[in-house]
């Protein structure tokens, strides 16, 4: 049997100041939001892979690693905007990544395959 991640949701603290911190930052593009008229959930657009949802909830942050096409360029936009949990580095496992905290701890990293 495959596991492959289809959604990912994150707890965070406060929805407004989440999504603005996902669009502002990271280029995020929220899809919808619910319960219509008092959201305390946000859905971003997924171009492929897992889709990502934060929520307004008390309870443990995560980590996720997204696959990106560059992170060297990513990490040298973001690296002065964030709090960062692991600066850039080649893995021994053949990758190369970064990992970020949004405001509530949960854990971003940011990954691709090195050729």
């Amino acid at each position: 049997m495959e596991t492959r991640l289809e959604h990912a949701r994150a707890n965070v603290s406060d929805l407004g100041r989440a999504i603005e911190w996902y669009t502002d930052v990271l280029g995020f593009v929220v899809d919808s939001t619910w319960p219509p008229g008092e959201p305390n959930y946000a859905h971003f657009r997924a171009a492929s892979g897992a889709a990502f949802a934060i929520q307004e909830a008390e309870g443990w942050g995560a980590r996720f690693n997204f696959t990106v096409d560059d992170p060297d360029v990513m990490w040298e936009r973001l690296k002065h905007w964030v709090e960062i949990v692991e600066p850039l580095f080649d893995t021994a496992y053949g990758t190369r990544k970064f990992t970020i905290a949004d405001p509530d701890a949960n854990e971003l990293g940011f990954v691709d395959h090195i050729a």
